[in-house]
């Protein structure tokens, strides 16, 4: 694992699994010198991300929800081929809701260069409307793209926009369809995130949908985290990746969701 922040993601994810760690330990998890730990600690440090303790690190409150440029790079081959068959699932002319992300980043740079609607005209081949600050800077630059996006303040783990501000707007409009990327979902408690402005914004999202499409690798299926997005039976189709367990994906099934394994 040489990439610094690969390196810094996967320490953040330990801290976040167990609040400290040692530096030893961490060390031959990650098959790296223990003065690499330590100098990457260091590092998080001065982001303000852990709090130093003699012989390794504990987590900060701030750090609860790792920012998303620690997120991008978990699991980015899953993620991508799973954005791409959200992506396929949208029709030319239709209405789609974004929620904030990496696997929902991912499914806006999918829609955005789809050849069949990316053809070069200036015309709107689809419509996206979204909370996420880093997927409007990345969709307003596309012209065939009606870009919308809501107000509310903005939260720096995630670029999201939430609060009041941000589901007034939704109140207004209809969305054919929404993709929401979620911290857990599970069959007993459905869709849930980590913070709860986030998860009552994404549920003001799925609220608006004709169709909700969850968006999750397989190493969120079967959890759950704190606050919930929506139930079970809100979601129509679960697009995960194809590692995901037999097992789990037939209990959604059973449930009614649709899933796609990409």
């Amino acid at each position: 694992m040489a990439a610094p922040q690969a390196r810094w993601s996967a320490l953040l994810e330990m801290l976040t699994r167990d609040g400290r760690l040692e530096v030893e330990s961490a060390a031959e998890e990650l098959q790296v010198s223990a003065a690499t730990i330590r100098r990457d600690l260091d590092e998080l440090a001065r982001q303000q991300m852990v709090t130093r303790t003699h012989g390794g690190a504990v987590i900060n409150a701030i750090a609860y929800d790792l920012p998303l440029r620690y997120k991008a790079a978990r699991n980015a081959p899953e993620k991508e081929r799973i954005a791409h068959a959200a992506a396929g699932l949208v029709k030319a002319g239709a209405v789609v809701g974004l929620n904030g992300g990496t696997t929902t980043t991912e499914v806006a740079r999918a829609l955005a260069t789809r050849a069949d609607l990316s053809s070069g005209s200036a015309e709107t081949a689809v419509t996206v409307v979204t909370n996420a600050l880093n997927i409007a800077n990345e969709l307003v630059v596309r012209r065939h793209v009606k870009l919308v996006v809501t107000g509310g303040v903005a939260r720096p783990a995630s670029y999201e926009l939430i609060g009041p501000l941000a589901t007034e707007l939704l109140a207004e409009i209809a969305l054919d369809q929404v993709f929401i990327g979620v911290d857990a979902i599970d069959v007993a408690h459905g869709a849930t995130a980590h913070h709860e402005g986030e998860a009552s914004i994404n549920r003001a999202l799925a609220r608006r949908a004709q169709q909700v499409v969850a968006v999750a690798d397989s190493s969120k299926l079967g959890r759950r985290a704190f606050a919930r997005i929506c139930p079970l039976e809100d979601i129509d189709v679960l697009v995960t990746d194809k590692t995901a367990s037999d097992e789990l994906t037939e209990s959604f099934a059973a449930a009614g969701v649709e899933v796609i394994r990409a």
